[in-house]
C-alpha cells in the first residue's frame, strides 16, 4: 500500500505559463524540453494534504512576484496551490544565466580546463537553486533532488524575457 502511494506521488503532466516569454534560443528550448521529458519520466512530487496523485502541475509567475504551483488531479480538478516568493530565486537565476552564457561561449573556442570550470560552476548554481526550491516547499510539497533540479531548470526558463 505504501509503495502504491509513493508510485502515485508524481507529476504526469506539467505546463508552463509562458505568456510573458518573448523568445527563446535553441539551447533554451532544448534545455526546457529535456527538463520536461526527464521530469515526466522520473519524479517524486507529493503535496501535503492534496490527496493521492498522480498530479498535473501548471507553473506560473503571478504579478512578477510569486512562483505558483497549481496542482491538479489527473482529470484536471484543482487540488492545491503552492506559492513561493520569486525574489528568492532572482540572484541565483541571474548568476546561473551569467555562467551559462560564459559556458556556451567557451564551448566554441576555450581550452577544456575553462569549459570544465564553467560547467562545474553552472552545476553548482543549479544545485543551489534546486535546494532553495526544496527548502521553500518543505512541509508543503515533498520533492526529491532530481525533481527539484528539473523544476529549477523550468523556473529559469520562465525568467527569460527575450
Amino acid at each position: 500500500m505504501a509503495e502504491d502511494r509513493v508510485s502515485r506521488a508524481r507529476v504526469v503532466d506539467i505546463e508552463l505559463d509562458d505568456r510573458l516569454v518573448v523568445r527563446r534560443g535553441p539551447e533554451i528550448e532544448h534545455e526546457m524540453a529535456v527538463a520536461i521529458y526527464d521530469l515526466l519520466e522520473d519524479n517524486r512530487f507529493e503535496p501535503a494534504g492534496a490527496g493521492p496523485g498522480p498530479y498535473k502541475v501548471a507553473l506560473s509567475i503571478r504579478d512578477g512576484r510569486s512562483l505558483v504551483f497549481d496542482i491538479r488531479d489527473e482529470e484536471g480538478a484543482g487540488m492545491a496551490e503552492e506559492v513561493v516568493p520569486l525574489a528568492l530565486f532572482r540572484r541565483i537565476v541571474k548568476d546561473y544565466f551569467t555562467v551559462c552564457e560564459s559556458y556556451f561561449a567557451a564551448i566554441k573556442n576555450a581550452p577544456p580546463s575553462r569549459i570544465e570550470a564553467l560547467d562545474m560552476g553552472r552545476r553548482s548554481l543549479h544545485d543551489e537553486g534546486a535546494e532553495l526550491l526544496r527548502d521553500n516547499l518543505e512541509g508543503r510539497v515533498r520533492i526529491d533532488g532530481e525533481t527539484a533540479r528539473r523544476l529549477f531548470t523550468l523556473i529559469c526558463v520562465m525568467h527569460i524575457r527575450g
